[in-house]
């Protein structure tokens, strides 16, 4: 399967539902039931188990609030399996928010956005990629950030309040 492109400002986000760990509990998280309630911030990272991926879920939910405030629900997503999803949670959780498991059919949803890396060392893995979904399911932000830097959530904040333009 070739990489797919990266989606566009303005495109309505694809659809998907992934198993999830939300405030410990195994369920599933279903994007298109968040549609028309709040905006949604997609937050693509690499790996479980790496430093980078821990501090940014971490930061995340030091910062829940403030993205609350915006009305908007942030959703972590990986290609790892649930279960190294639940372990990793456990040790450097609780999250309050959901941690999506892309794991099978293998990255089929990091794809679909168009971040699915397909050479290099992390070949198979997400890169780590930020959209914001508006109340719609419009894309109205997008950016995929070195794998070795924890995206700003100050950044995503300014475009929920509407003071930092879209990309």
């Amino acid at each position: 399967m070739g990489r797919m492109a990266l989606l566009q400002l303005g495109d309505i986000a694809p659809d998907f539902d992934l198993p999830a760990l939300i405030a410990g509990a195994k369920k599933r998280f279903h994007l298109a039931d968040h549609f028309g309630k709040q905006n949604v911030v997609l937050a693509f990272y690499p790996l479980n188990w790496e430093a980078v991926s821990a501090g940014q879920m971490i930061t995340y939910q030091a910062e829940r609030e403030k993205f609350l405030a915006q009305q908007a629900e942030t959703v972590g997503i990986s290609v790892d399996s649930i279960m190294n999803t639940t372990a990793w949670e456990r040790n450097i959780g609780p999250f309050d928010f959901p941690l999506c498991s892309d794991f099978w059919p293998h990255g089929e949803v990091t794809e679909r956005y168009g971040v699915l890396r397909e050479q290099g060392l992390l070949a198979g893995a997400g890169e780590r990629a930020i959209f914001v979904l508006d109340k719609s399911g419009r894309i109205t932000f997008r950016k995929i950030y070195p794998t070795d830097e924890v995206p700003d959530y100050r950044e995503v904040l300014g475009v929920l309040a509407g003071k930092i333009g879209t990309r």
